[in-house]
């Protein structure tokens, strides 16, 4: 099944159904950054993300820097954001229980 980049229209609308998640400026991607009590709460959400990540195999780009996990998603297979982008988002966000 080929993946598509979203439309300007359906990036809105995924948007608008995912608080706290914006369009990079510098790329066609989204982003979030997700604060947590401390690094092992960081951790274990991006080990929960992971997990998730690799069973949809669509891998997020993230850094961590103790209690915060700032959160890049893209599709490289169609060089922006697709659908994948958007499902994996709201999976992060169940898991960070937002």
């Amino acid at each position: 099944m080929a993946i598509h980049t979203l439309t300007d229209a359906e990036r809105a609308g995924a948007l608008e159904n995912l608080p706290g998640w914006t369009h990079a400026p510098t790329r066609d991607a989204i982003t979030k950054s997700f604060r947590f009590k401390d690094f092992s709460a960081a951790w274990g959400f991006m080990s929960q993300v992971a997990l998730a990540a690799e069973k949809a195999d669509h891998h997020p780009e993230w850094t961590n820097v103790y209690n915060r996990v700032d959160v890049l998603l893209t599709t490289h297979d169609c060089n922006g954001l697709s659908a994948r982008d958007v499902a994996l988002a709201a999976v992060m966000d169940g898991l960070a229980g937002e």
